[in-house]
């Protein structure tokens, strides 16, 4: 197949600045030459790209809004979201690594921690020297992280934490995990607290969830709490209740309704291109009516869908940006994004399942991407409830 194009039906480039396009055409250089030579065979072993980690350090994406002074780029929300489409439009594997490590262990330490945690770990992190995640989802409560059972009980300058996580990427990786506890004798949600919890404390364990079917190159870890330890100075001191939580999800949910149009546009173009040069009944397959019916669909969403992103991060520059939108976001591009995928491993026929061609893999991600950070369910209902003032979550 020849070079990826770039769908652009309504001329984004023109409202990009000269930055925001340098920064999505050296993420975009780094996919084509780094992630994309590689991503098939880890997919199909179903180990994540290690050798990726330092790479994506020296390009400076991680954490990549935050501030320079923490060994970080100090980039506008614009480019933020172009790097997260260029990575997925390699792997939402890829775009997940670099997506928790930014928005759910980066940004808590930056909006909750203290100036002695954001010292101690943001240039570590930026860098990729340190590896974080993010322990929200348990076991038996995802949709509704308020029901969680982790629990951290003080005991003198100390908090004894019990408990378990699950589906955590990065998990087994990562030097530091970013946990959320209730911290009160009772179930009451405003006693969660966030807690940093590093690699080798005691009763602190980490097993990689296998047999995943989606985000093969994604590394997924369980992580388990058995009477850890946790100095107080590791409470984040800034974030009470689930605003904490929410916030950061708001951070990653952002990411992903960028990160989402980049698989999309890949198989967009996968698509078009393989529809030119098939021939099917004597003629291109690009050339028959329902192929081109199906092709003008799926440009036709991926450029709502861009526009609806360029927008929600021009909100977000200028401080205006609130959570209901970005559901809207995640919720629409991510399903558009699963769309896209399904129609392009049709017009594929028997090749749209093989890996040789990326679809199928993009589609079976996009599976996990449109159920993690809050389903299309969960992010309808916040927006019903923002129509409406009337909750129906319970």
């Amino acid at each position: 197949m020849a070079k990826f194009e770039s769908p652009d039906f309504y001329n984004l480039d023109e409202m990009l600045s000269e930055d925001e396009r340098n920064v999505r055409d050296t993420v975009r250089d780094f996919t084509d030459s780094n992630v994309l030579p590689v991503i098939e065979e880890h997919y199909e072993k179903g180990t994540f790209p290690t050798e990726l980690i330092p790479k994506l350090g020296e390009l400076g994406v991680l954490g990549a809004t935050l501030p320079e002074e923490y060994g970080c780029a100090g980039m506008n929300n614009i480019a933020y979201g172009l790097i997260n489409q260029e990575l997925e439009r390699g792997d939402s594997g890829i775009r997940s690594f670099a997506s928790v490590q930014s928005a759910l262990v980066m940004y808590p330490i930056y909006a909750y921690g203290s100036d002695e945690q954001k010292k101690k770990w943001l240039p570590e992190l930026a860098s990729a020297r340190a590896i974080g995640c993010f322990g929200l989802t348990e076991p038996d409560f995802g949709s509704n992280p308020a029901g969680m059972i982790t629990r951290a009980v003080k005991d003198g300058k100390e908090w004894v934490l019990n408990g378990a996580k699950m589906w955590i990427t990065n998990g087994n990786m990562s030097d530091v995990a970013v946990v959320w506890a209730k911290t009160g004798k009772g179930d009451d949600p405003k006693s969660i607290r966030g807690f940093l919890v590093e690699k080798g404390m005691p009763g602190y364990d980490v097993r990689e969830q296998h047999h995943k079917g989606s985000l093969r190159a994604s590394n997924t870890s369980e992580l388990f709490f058995t009477d850890v330890r946790v100095p107080e100075e590791n409470m984040f001191p800034k974030a009470e209740g689930l605003k904490g939580p929410l916030g950061c999800l708001t951070q990653a949910r952002y990411g992903i309704a960028w990160g989402a149009l980049g698989a999309a546009m890949a198989c967009f173009d996968l698509a078009r291109q393989y529809a030119a040069e098939r021939i099917v009944f004597g003629k291109p397959l690009a050339a028959h009516q329902t192929t081109q019916h199906k092709l003008a669909k799926m440009l036709t969403e991926i450029t709502k869908g861009q526009l609806m992103a360029w927008h929600l991060g021009k909100l977000k520059d200028a401080g205006k940006m609130n959570h209901f939108q970005v559901s809207m976001a995640k919720m629409n591009n991510v399903g558009i994004a699963l769309d896209v995928a399904r129609v392009a491993r049709e017009i594929l026929g028997a090749n749209g399942i093989s890996l040789e061609y990326h679809v199928i893999r993009h589609m079976c991600n996009l599976e996990s991407v449109k159920t993690y950070e809050g389903t299309n369910d969960v992010h309808s209902l916040a927006i019903g409830q923002h129509i409406t003032g009337i909750s129906a979550f319970a």
